[in-house]
């Protein structure tokens, strides 16, 4: 869970980098909040088909689209990549399966030009 606070402290944040760690733990505490939100939605008659989201989970897509970005963009610095290779994401089907290879790597080995390895300075969230 500390993970994913870390994330919310640096909302704003797309310079840095960011650990595997970080990004992932994000990634699966939103998926488990969206998955019970969609429930709860369901459940309360909110749900929107022709949009396929509900009021609560709507809600939550806005409050966690700015962390999303910023870090996805902290993860690609920690591969030594620039933050605009979020655009690839627009590519149909190719798109998603390269930035996902990018998020599956391992962070830079030393200092790049977006700063120190988190790793290696034993970056835990607090």
């Amino acid at each position: 869970m500390n993970w994913y606070l870390e994330v919310f402290r640096k909302y704003t944040v797309f310079t840095g980098r960011s650990r595997r760690a970080e990004y992932w733990w994000f990634i699966l505490i939103n998926m488990i909040i969206a998955f019970i939100l969609g429930f709860i939605d369901g459940f309360s008659g909110t749900f929107n088909e022709q949009f396929g989201l509900g009021l609560l989970s709507g809600i939550y897509m806005l409050v966690i689209l700015i962390p999303s970005i910023a870090v996805a963009i902290r993860r690609l610095h920690d591969t030594g990549r620039s933050g605009w290779w979020m655009l690839i994401l627009f590519v149909p089907l190719i798109g998603g399966l390269v930035f996902l290879v990018f998020m599956l790597l391992p962070s830079e080995a030393g200092e790049n030009k977006w700063g120190p390895n988190p790793i290696e300075q034993g970056a835990q969230p607090a």
